[in-house]
């Protein structure tokens, strides 16, 4: 029987935010499991984190990997955040580091170590691609399971790569976002059909004036509904505010998840 290093940590928490918890397994080679075998572990893991993170050691850096439950998954925020904090607060030499640098497929991201000065990592995600996307609002509306005048007409829909395909589709005001409730099997069809990987929907109304958006973002492809804090969504959402001129590329504060006391707080910086 195999063994592997595994930790359960949890990322974007802040306060009383519960964030979004990804599984940790670090590894000495990457010969030394399959991808069936990471698979499995990710199906074990169902209902208890929605992504596994499997962090190999590389020539010149470390090398990622992602599962959920159904599939791999080309790139996952949250996870890289989790394991790259644990692993660089975990280290002497990481530590005094102020860039790591990973790989993800065959991209070399960095990661930049701000442990000393405000207790977190950020990560940089994939050069962004933009998709147009051929969907009217009334089929995304429908599978949603909302009304096609929730979509807001003051914004536009978009999809957008940036490390996930994300269809992101403003949303009328607070209340639509968080009384949102789709069908998991019908947005997974919706979302497989269409080549989408996440739908990312907001509204410029926050619950928190501090923070700039809400967003929800739902994954039934990777076998559950909801994530509750999304790197790779809102790295996607970030550069739809630049592309729509929408954002200054200040350090801006979102919220996520459907509580509106109680939302995780995803900080975004401009690629």
């Amino acid at each position: 029987m195999k063994s592997f290093p595994f930790k359960k940590i949890d990322a974007f928490t802040r306060g009383l935010s519960s964030g979004n918890p990804c599984a940790c397994i670090y590894l000495s080679s990457v010969q030394n499991i399959s991808g069936r075998e990471m698979q499995q572990i990710a199906r074990e893991l169902r209902g208890f984190v929605n992504e596994v993170v499997y962090l190999f050691p590389d020539e010149e850096c470390f090398l990622l990997k992602f599962y959920s439950a159904e599939c791999e998954v080309d790139f996952c925020g949250h996870g890289t955040i989790g394991i790259m904090y644990d692993l660089i607060s975990s280290s002497a030499d990481l530590l005094g580091q102020e860039i790591i640098t990973i790989k993800v497929k065959d991209l070399r991201l960095d990661v930049f170590n701000k442990i000393a000065q405000s207790d977190a990592v950020f990560i940089t995600a994939p050069p962004p691609l933009f998709h147009r996307p051929q969907l009217q609002n009334k089929e995304i509306a429908a599978a949603l399971l909302t009304a096609e005048n929730k979509i807001s007409a003051r914004y536009q829909t978009a999809l957008i790569n940036a490390g996930l395909n994300t269809l992101i589709v403003p949303l009328a005001d607070l209340k639509t976002c968080l009384a949102l409730l789709p069908d998991e099997k019908l947005l997974k069809e919706f979302c497989l059909s269409r080549g989408i990987d996440i739908v990312l929907v907001f509204t410029d109304e926050a619950a928190d004036k501090e923070n700039k958006y809400r967003v929800r973002v739902f994954a039934p492809k990777y076998g559950y509904l909801e994530d509750p804090a999304t790197g790779s969504g809102n790295c996607a959402f970030g550069n739809y505010l630049l592309q729509n001129n929408l954002w200054d590329g200040a350090l801006v504060n979102i919220e996520q998840n459907g509580n509106y006391d109680l939302p995780n707080i995803v900080m975004t910086f401009p690629p």
